[in-house]
C-alpha cells in the first residue's frame, strides 16, 4: 500500500495541493500531512506515518527534501523504514527503494556519505593536531586562572575550607573545584614518587 507524506513549512505560506495530487496521482491509498519547518528536527506526522508501515507498504514522498533536510537525517529515516520491511519512493528524484537500482542507489549514496563523515573526521583531526602544535589550546578556555587554583588549593588544604565555600566564592561549579584539588593532589603524589 502506497502511504504518502505531505510536508510545508508554515513560515513561507506553502501550499500543500500541489504534494496532495502528485501523491494522489501515484496511487497513495493513505496520507499524512504536515506544516512545520524542514529546520524542526521533530516531525511527529511523519514518526506517525512511518509507524504506520507494514511489510511491502511504501512511503512516498512528492520530493526527498519533504522527508529530511540533511542526507545523515535521511539515510537515518530510510533505515527506520527499510527495518519496518517498507519500501520508500520519490516521486520527483526518482528514487525507488523497491526496486534493485533505487536500492543500488541508496547504497551508494550511504557509500557518499559515510566516505563524508570519514573526511571531516580526518580533516577535524588533523586541524586539532596542527593547532596544539603550533601552541594553540583548543577547547573551552579554563574557567580559573592558575592563581586562582592555587588560591583554592590554599583555601581547602591549609584553610579548612570547603569545596561549596570555594565555589561559590570563585563563582564556579564544586566539580570544578574537585578536579582543581584532584590535580594537585595528583602533582603531589608524582613529585613524592
Amino acid at each position: 500500500m502506497g502511504i504518502g507524506y505531505a510536508r510545508v513549512s508554515l513560515e513561507d505560506h506553502q501550499d500543500l495541493t500541489p504534494q496532495l495530487e502528485t501523491l494522489r496521482a501515484a496511487g497513495c491509498e493513505k496520507i499524512f500531512e504536515e506544516e512545520r519547518s524542514g529546520a524542526n528536527a521533530d516531525h511527529p506526522v511523519l514518526a506517525k506515518a512511518i509507524a504506520s508501515l507494514k511489510e511491502g507498504d511504501v512511503l512516498v514522498v512528492w520530493k526527498l527534501d519533504r522527508l529530511s533536510r540533511s542526507l545523515r537525517d535521511l539515510l537515518f529515516t530510510l533505515e527506520v523504514i527499510n527495518t519496518a520491511g517498507a519500501g520508500f519512493l520519490s516521486l520527483t528524484n526518482a528514487i525507488d527503494t523497491t526496486t534493485s537500482i533505487g536500492r543500488l542507489t541508496m547504497q551508494i549514496v550511504e557509500a557518499f556519505a559515510e566516505f563524508e563523515r570519514e573526511m571531516i573526521r580526518e580533516r577535524t583531526k588533523h586541524g586539532l593536531e596542527n593547532a596544539r602544535r603550533a601552541g594553540v589550546v583548543v577547547g573551552r578556555k579554563p574557567k580559573l586562572k592558575p592563581a586562582r587554583k592555587a588560591e583554592i588549593v590554599r583555601m581547602i588544604e591549609d584553610g579548612g575550607e570547603t569545596s561549596s565555600t570555594a565555589a561559590s566564592l570563585f563563582d564556579v561549579s564544586k566539580t570544578t573545584v574537585k578536579r582543581v584539588l584532584q590535580a594537585y593532589r595528583a602533582e603531589q603524589q608524582n613529585k613524592a614518587a
